[in-house]
């Protein structure tokens, strides 16, 4: 093995030489479930930048809103309930509305009964913080741009049928909010305002069909028009963006089929009863595909230039025999699959029916409840049923023109993915109907591309076998008349009037080829930042620069300066300007910016007109969320590091200079012990690759002191060196904030991989990790110790077997045999484990048979008897990523070697814990094993003795009680 050759980084020290009079005390697992923050997902900016708003509250329990001035210290905070959802603000922000759902106790109270729960919609006026409350709402939103009107749709009464032919109408609300006027539209299934917010389009579906059809109302004088009346159900109301036309399905039920019969209804020129109605339902198409109908599934839409309606069809199944149109009721048996078959009848003598006696004896035949699997199958047939709901509801693009009324079927059987590109003049299609079976085996994915022209229906294909594994598809300019795509290392664009193609990076002594890449992948192409908004350049970035490339490649301008002397790069470009097509680089464009040698990060700015990004900072932070209101010059940001939690900045300057904080993230965290900081480690691997590793710092720590630490293990980890850590019950068990807290040291190390050498590339990586981390005289070298989930939990169990470095190991959903994993199903999708193998994580190619050494050689269960490190494994029973066999053959070989080890299985968890009693019990598990490895504590009595199940709902319950009262 290479000596090991280090250095240090020296980030984010507030050490301190002595011990703190008085420390703070570490975090409790009960202290985590009553943990105040908020929920990032939730912040909502006004759209005059003047209110910024979140919700926040405990891990566990009521949350509450707060809507707060961004200019000022004025907020206002309300009750919302269990559930978190954002809040939405009226054009003018003169008003916000937001859902409050029903309280942590209710919902634990209600799962014993069922009984429904409904959500409440709160009103406020702004900044008057006047509130109106409306029960039992089921959706909402304001007027679009118009700022004068809430729509609220409320829930069906729990009396209503639940049958899926029963009307779904409900009460609809238009609420004034200038002059607080209600008016109520009844039976309304759907609605939706258009941009203008000028038009509400809505649909009736009423008991009996009575009355039922799409409606508008002008928002203006109050007039509704009914368009359209039927004996119908209607559904999918959509707006194009301009707000002056929509497009909508009308179903109606027909005998000689199974299902409802679908028309594309499409309105535009819009002046009530003077509007212009298209109706398109394939009969009067001559080449409309024979036992096919319009799809129920997807919604229609119209083209830019409203010339055509764009839509799904679907195979149509008609009924089996004429009989079935009698009326009356058949009877009903039930085949071995559970199934109801009709069972025809005939008349007597005397004209009353009976059932027919061949009919019923066809329908008692007991049929076998099988499935076939076939080597010609081009998917698997778990995968076939995995996906049986997607492939029954997939229906194949078309297009109905309205001046000549022709239809054209654009995607088909083997054309199945049809991309339209903008301005909706030609669409790009990709055939892989010939390399599927493969691309399932193996993971190395071909298509054939065709270009498709709108306008006749003409499809040409461009390309044959063309490469997908780690490429992105074609990325489409906004004028809808070029696209950019990666081949061979390059990357390219194309005219899609002309196919001419043209090689964008051919004149630039750069690579487009992802260095860190090390999958099984053919030339992975580095990021495609896609099209300017006037569609003249590519923005393309290498593997450290961003590129503006004339499209057809003759110019070429680096927008980052050469970044790559100093490591660094832009990694991704913030969208500020709403309804934005491609980067207006007429505007100010603003990105996100990192350094891969020191792991700082910041925001460049790209100034209107210029060509030179220049960062505004950058810093051992995180940095994220950029937005701009929609209607003033107000920025928010976020901002966060592994001390201090994510919280929200604004300002008004377009530099984003003297910006103020907004949030009052985590406010508990100021009574407890924190981690002391974060070191970057430099070191060399076994394999001679120069990598780093990060090392956050135990609570309270001392220099020249050695600490209990925790390798946690997944890839490469070191890009998130500054994220915070909150303190949360996570699935995998492993909680980074909780640890350092208690005392431990946690390290986190890159590790690059070998071909053939997954295992063997973590040992390569980790050991020197560990042993570069003791060499700082920080991590205690005889308290190490060592977890990964999934892909980390299968390095974890590797790990043990070549080395003793480890005191003890915690493995979450391992792969523990190479040979038995690659040909398992990957039951979440129904797919093999060969692809993932050969082509993505696995990294082993080909199958074992030609590769046997490999597959072997990188197999906990082959290097079994080395293992003399204690292991923690968790594998649930219904893992759909990681077979559970492999947890059980791993545990059944270290046990029958008698060697210390402890299988946790919580029923009915998939591959990651769900469930939050059980993610909380995993949890405390997982730091008591740990506590007593590492820091000498009491063994667990389930560690130490093992719990029979005679006695298992016994530890359970004292255990949940013990809990509770920490609560």
């Amino acid at each position: 093995m290479n000596r090991i050759k280090y250095s240090l980084l020296f980030l984010l020290l507030p050490f301190s030489s002595g011990v703190l009079a008085q420390q703070k005390p570490a975090l409790s697992w009960k202290d985590v479930s009553k943990w105040n923050y908020i929920r990032s997902n939730t912040y909502s900016l006004a759209p005059n930048g003047q209110w910024l708003s979140w919700a926040k509250g405990p891990t566990e329990g009521d949350l509450q809103m707060v809507i707060r001035k961004v200019s000022d210290t004025l907020n206002f905070i309300y009750p919302i309930g269990a559930t978190a959802s954002p809040v939405f603000f009226s054009k003018d922000a003169k008003y916000a509305a937001f859902k409050v759902s029903a309280k942590d106790a209710e919902v634990k109270a209600v799962k014993k009964t069922m009984k429904p729960l409904y959500d409440q919609l709160l009103l406020v006026s702004l900044p008057g913080n006047q509130k109106t409350t409306f029960e039992k709402v089921k959706a909402f939103s304001f007027s679009a741009d118009n700022p004068d009107w809430l729509a609220i749709h409320f829930i069906p009464a729990e009396s209503a049928s639940k049958d899926k032919d029963a009307a779904k109408g409900t009460d609809l609300l238009l609420y004034q909010l200038s002059t607080k006027k209600s008016f109520n539209l009844g039976n309304v299934s759907e609605y939706a305002f258009n941009k203008t917010g000028n038009v509400l389009a809505y649909i009736i579906d009423a008991n009996g069909q009575n009355g039922n059809g799409i409606f508008i109302r002008d928002m203006k004088t109050g007039l509704i028009t009914a368009l359209e009346n039927d004996k119908a159900n209607y559904k999918n109301i959509n707006w194009n963006e301009d707000g002056d036309a929509f497009a909508l399905l009308k179903s109606n039920k027909n005998e000689k089929y199974k299902e409802d019969v679908f028309t594309v209804i499409g309105i535009n020129k819009i002046a009530g009863e003077l509007s212009n109605k298209i109706s398109f339902n394939g009969a009067s198409a001559k080449n409309f595909p024979v036992n096919m109908g319009i799809s129920a599934n997807g919604r229609p839409y119209w083209s830019d230039d409203q010339a055509s309606l764009f839509f799904g069809i679907s195979a149509q199944e008609k009924k089996a025999d004429s009989t079935d149109k009698k009326s009356g009721s058949n009877p009903v048996a039930t085949n071995a699959s559970g199934k109801t078959d009709s069972v025809k009848t005939k008349a007597d003598s005397t004209g009353k029916t009976k059932p027919d006696q061949k009919a019923l004896a066809k329908a008692d035949i007991e049929k076998p409840d099988m499935i076939i699997w076939n080597w010609q199958d081009k998917r698997l047939q778990s995968a076939q049923q995995t996906q049986e709901t997607r492939d029954k509801n997939y229906s194949y693009l078309s297009a109905y023109r309205i001046a000549d009324q022709k239809f054209s079927q654009l995607a088909d059987s083997t054309l199945k993915n049809v991309v339209m590109a903008p301005k909706n003049l030609y669409a790009i299609g990709y055939d892989d109907s010939n390399y599927e079976l493969m691309r399932n085996l193996d993971g190395q994915g071909y298509t054939d591309i065709y270009v498709i022209d709108l306008k006749t229906g003409n499809k040409k294909r461009i390309f044959e076998k063309f490469y997908t594994a780690g490429r992105d598809l074609f990325n489409l300019s906004p004028n809808g008349k070029w696209a950019t795509f990666s081949k061979d290392g390059a990357f390219y664009s194309i005219n899609l009037e002309t196919l001419e193609q043209y090689n964008l990076t051919k004149n630039i002594k750069s690579s487009f080829v992802d260095e860190l890449d090390d999958h099984n992948v053919l030339q992975p192409e580095t990021p495609n930042f896609g099209w300017s908004a006037d569609s003249k350049y590519a923005l393309i970035k290498d593997n450290y620069d961003l590129w503006r490339i004339s499209a057809d490649g003759k110019t070429a301008v680096s927008l980052s300066d050469h970044w790559k002397s100093k490591k660094q790069e832009v990694t991704e470009r913030f969208s500020i300007y709403q309804r934005e097509k491609g980067t207006d680089l007429t505007k100010d464009q603003y990105f996100l910016v990192f350094n891969q040698q020191n792991k700082n990060s910041g925001v460049g700015l790209l100034e209107a007109g210029k060509t030179n990004i220049k960062p505004l900072f950058v810093d051992a932070h995180v940095y994220g969320g950029l937005k701009k209101a929609t209607d003033a010059n107000v920025f928010i940001y976020m901002k966060y590091d592994n001390e201090k939690s994510p919280e929200m900045y604004s300002t008004t300057a377009a530099t984003l200079a003297s910006a103020k904080q907004i949030s009052n993230n985590t406010p508990d965290q100021r009574n407890y012990a924190w981690s002391s900081g974060v070191k970057l480690i430099n070191y060399v691997s076994a394999n001679g690759d120069s990598l780093q590793a990060v090392l956050y710092l135990p609570a309270n720590y001392q220099e020249g002191k050695s600490y209990p630490t925790i390798t946690y293990i997944y890839e490469r980890l070191t890009n998130e060196m500054n994220v915070y850590s909150m303190p949360a019950f996570p699935g995998g068990g492993f909680n980074r904030a909780m640890y350092n807290s208690n005392g431990y040291a946690v390290l986190m190390p890159d590790i690059k991989y070998k071909l053939n050498d997954p295992g063997m590339s973590a040992v390569a990586c980790v050991v020197p990790a560990v042993k570069a981390a003791i060499a700082t005289g920080i991590v205690d070298e005889k308290r190490v110790a060592i977890h990964g989930h999934s892909w980390g939990g299968y390095q974890t169990s590797f790990l043990i077997t070549q080395t003793n470095i480890f005191k003890a190991a915690a493995a979450g959903a391992p792969l523990t045999n190479m040979i038995s994993m690659y040909s398992l199903i990957y039951w979440n999708s129904g797919g093999t484990n060969q692809a993932i193998f050969e082509a993505s994580q696995g990294r082993l190619t080909p199958g074992y048979w030609d590769n046997w050494d490999a597959f072997t050689r990188n197999s906990p269960i082959y290097h079994i008897k080395k293992v003399q490190t204690p292991l923690l494994l968790l594998h649930n029973d219904k893992d759909g990523a990681v077979d559970y066999t492999q947890g059980i053959e791993y545990y059944n070989g270290l046990r029958r070697l008698n060697k210390p080890v402890v299988m946790i299985t919580y029923r009915g968890e998939n591959h990651g814990i769900a469930k939050m009693p059980n993610r909380k019990d995993y949890a405390v598990r997982m730091m008591e094993y740990f506590d007593y490895m590492l820091k000498d504590k009491p063994a667990p009595d389930w560690w130490a003795k093992g719990i029979n199940r005679s006695d298992m709902e016994k530890h359970l319950e004292a255990r949940a009680f013990d809990h509770t009262q920490e609560q």
